[in-house]
């Protein structure tokens, strides 16, 4: 399967890991003064990942 195919084939897919790609680094700029612990910053960035793909979910509705 080449990538153009994956693609074509999974678009909410693609769609959430690029909304990741750059949701995270936003949201670790975002807290990089605030002084979080090691585990709130992880449970954020996963929450994130989270509301990318929801995000990616609801753009996807027809």
């Amino acid at each position: 399967m080449s990538v153009r195919e994956f693609l074509s084939q999974h678009p909410r897919l693609v769609a959430w890991f690029i909304l990741a790609v750059f949701m995270v680094p936003m949201l670790l700029w975002a807290a990089k003064d605030v002084g979080l612990l090691p585990r709130q910053l992880a449970a954020l960035v996963v929450s994130t990942i989270f509301l990318a793909g929801l995000c990616s979910w609801i753009i996807g509705w027809e």
